[in-house]
């Protein structure tokens, strides 16, 4: 019952928090770390208040490891968010972190010398050409809307490519150090056990005095969401900046996603948390792309259920099935 509950509140929280992701960065691109320290700080807040009992309860996992977590989990968020003020559009951001299983199967070789059968090679493969496939029809987009722009003059010739391929580099590095974060994770789970709260504040808590070094940015986005035009909040009738509105929209529902994703873990195998997370992100792409009609061509369908279908035979969900449906034990027929 208690998995059932997560992995609605995982579909709940995580597709919602799409919608305010979007609506914000819409209209302010480089929000990115405007919404990521206010997702750490009320995270944080809970967690120090519920988790840690105002600092009173020790953690069980040393702090030393959760410090060494939080730096890989924190670079890879401003990685992440950064990645939209260099031409990212949100299906792309979304599709290309759909590949976190590529990484995490090339650092379990590189790290933990781990071999594979060959249907997870065949599925990196399917994930690897979804991913190039609307990696490259998306410049190309990015780059033809650029030239239907009367007002646009590029600064040189590759002074668009330069831009997205720095937008592209940084995604790639979010995607490899939220791999190794995911094996070091493997590694204190076994030495300390599962302990899905704890972890949830700590990696939010520690890493707040790395936004002092974001502060101007911060401030400056702040300021834009304040001065952002205003909305009628529906039922109450209050009136607020539309940005301020959508932010704590995106703050709760975020909250909502990562504690049921913590939760999720302790509850189920890693398989269905990779399951129930793969199909959180295709679900959050389609309402995208209908919702705020994102441009989708056929070559970026054919890229996305790529990768869809490279996941679905990496994490080998229908033998899992069809073997646990040959295991139930039939009735017997009444004569």
């Amino acid at each position: 019952m208690r998995a059932a509950i997560a992995i609605f509140c995982v579909f709940l929280g995580c597709c919602t928090n799409v919608v305010f992701l979007e609506l914000l960065v819409k209209d302010d691109p480089g929000s990115g770390n405007l919404i990521t320290f206010s997702q750490f700080f009320i995270i944080a807040l809970e967690g120090f208040l519920f988790t840690s009992k105002c600092g009173t309860v020790k953690p069980v996992v040393s702090v030393k490891d959760y410090f060494i977590l939080v730096i890989m989990f924190f670079v890879a968020n401003v990685c992440n968010n950064y990645a939209f003020d260099f031409n990212i559009p949100m299906p792309l951001h979304m599709i290309f972190r759909a590949g976190s299983l590529i990484a995490n199967m090339i650092m379990g070789i590189i790290i933990l010398n781990r071999k594979y059968a060959f249907s997870k090679y065949l599925s990196v493969f399917m994930i690897t050409t979804g991913i190039a496939l609307c990696t490259i029809v998306s410049g190309q987009e990015i780059k033809s809307l650029q030239q239907k722009n009367a007002d646009y003059v590029p600064t040189t010739p590759w002074d668009d490519f330069f831009w997205w391929i720095l937008g592209i580099s940084l995604l790639t590095i979010a995607l490899f150090i939220s791999a190794r974060m995911g094996i070091y994770q493997e590694e204190l789970h076994s030495r300390y056990g599962k302990h899905a709260r704890e972890a949830l504040y700590y990696t939010h808590f520690l890493p707040l005095p790395f936004f002092l070094t974001l502060a101007p940015n911060i401030y400056d986005h702040w300021k834009f969401a304040l001065a952002s035009e205003p909305l009628k909040l529906p039922l109450i009738g209050v009136h607020m900046p539309s940005l301020i509105a959508y932010l704590i929209g995106n703050v709760l529902t975020q909250y909502i996603c990562i504690s049921s994703v913590f939760t999720l873990t302790t509850e189920c195998s890693s398989l269905t948390v990779t399951l129930v997370i793969t199909l959180r992100k295709f679900l959050s792409l389609l309402f995208s792309i209908i919702y705020f009609k994102n441009p989708f061509t056929i070559h970026h369908w054919i890229g996305t259920l790529l990768v869809f279908i490279g996941t679905i035979i990496f994490t080998e969900v229908i033998p899992k099935i069809m073997q646990s449906l040959q295991n139930v034990p039939k009735t017997k027929k009444v004569e």
